[in-house]
């Protein structure tokens, strides 16, 4: 079971990695496009309204996409003040029950995400603005997200 698991997680990690790179590039562009609207708007009066859309839904991407790689750094917020005066064997036990509900809380989380990600397919919604983007986007980047957070806080429950 313990191979099983370190071996799982290896591959996760190399998962996370090309998530976290792909992040990063999300990142960077969303940073170009709302440049490009600065100078496009102030400087050159051309008149857009898909940049905001275009940034928010990369930004969106990058957060769920890169939350797997930050759960398996412990990079996420947390309350480490009860870690320094736990003993040892309680702070383990009190970050494997963390690690837990906040897995049930993500699987919940990604089932309901995946439901908006279904509806806004079947009936092909889109946002209200006039570019008109489809909300299986930003609705399908949490929904692969938070399912790889689950399975990377699974892994961490099941590890220890």
């Amino acid at each position: 079971m313990i191979r099983l698991v370190q071996s799982s997680q290896r591959v996760f990690d190399r998962l996370n990695a090309v998530m976290a790179l792909l992040s990063g590039i999300a990142i960077l562009v969303a940073g170009l496009v709302l440049t490009w609207e600065v100078i496009g708007r102030y400087f050159l009066s051309i008149p857009s309204d898909w940049q905001d859309e275009l940034s928010t839904f990369l930004l969106i991407g990058a957060t769920f996409a890169s939350a797997a790689w930050t759960q398996a750094r412990r990079g996420h917020v947390a309350i480490d003040a009860l870690g320094e005066v736990l003993p040892p064997a309680w702070d383990r036990a009190r970050r494997r029950v963390a690690d837990l509900l906040s897995c049930l809380f993500c699987g919940y989380f990604t089932l309901k995400a995946t439901q908006l990600l279904l509806e806004a397919w079947d009936e092909g919604q889109t946002t209200p603005s006039a570019w008109g983007a489809p909300l299986w986007i930003p609705y399908g980047c949490m929904s692969v997200g938070m399912a790889m957070l689950t399975v990377q806080l699974l892994l961490q429950v099941v590890r220890k």
